[in-house]
């Protein structure tokens, strides 16, 4: 797993590949990220039990977002929070792998064809005005 840090040493980004997965259940977030992100890599017949989720009051400051390429590729550009927004790091992130965007910004760039990515985020949703700032 390769990770975007600011230069004050927070994480901004983690770009998982298919490396990174191992059997059984892994999780890449840590506890107090606002979005959990793990994989799952079992052989047939495997039974998870089934579960309810609790109803717990959770307070979440900032939309994270993950990434998962399905196909094609994209790069990613990450940049601090800074007032510059300075640009830290560009990386291609490839079909199957998975860019899990905690803090900082980002930006992207398609880099083929029919390039088809799955973006999930933490809500709700309280429109682009709100929730993010261009820059």
């Amino acid at each position: 797993m390769k990770t975007v840090q600011s230069p004050s040493g927070k994480l901004l980004a983690k770009h998982i590949t298919a490396d990174d997965i191992k059997d059984g259940l892994g999780f890449f977030s840590d506890d107090e990220d606002f979005i959990q992100v793990g994989t799952w890599r079992y052989e047939a017949g495997k039974d998870l039990l089934a579960h309810q989720h609790n109803l717990v009051e959770r307070t979440v400051e900032r939309t994270q977002e993950v990434l998962v390429i399905q196909k094609g590729s994209i790069q990613a550009n990450i940049f601090d929070e800074d007032e510059a927004h300075t640009l830290l790091e560009s990386f291609v992130v490839k079909q199957g792998e998975i860019l899990v965007l905690l803090n900082g910004a980002h930006g992207y760039k398609i880099l083929e064809d029919g390039t088809q990515v799955v973006e999930i985020k933490n809500g709700p949703y309280l429109g682009a005005e709100v929730d993010r700032v261009r820059i």
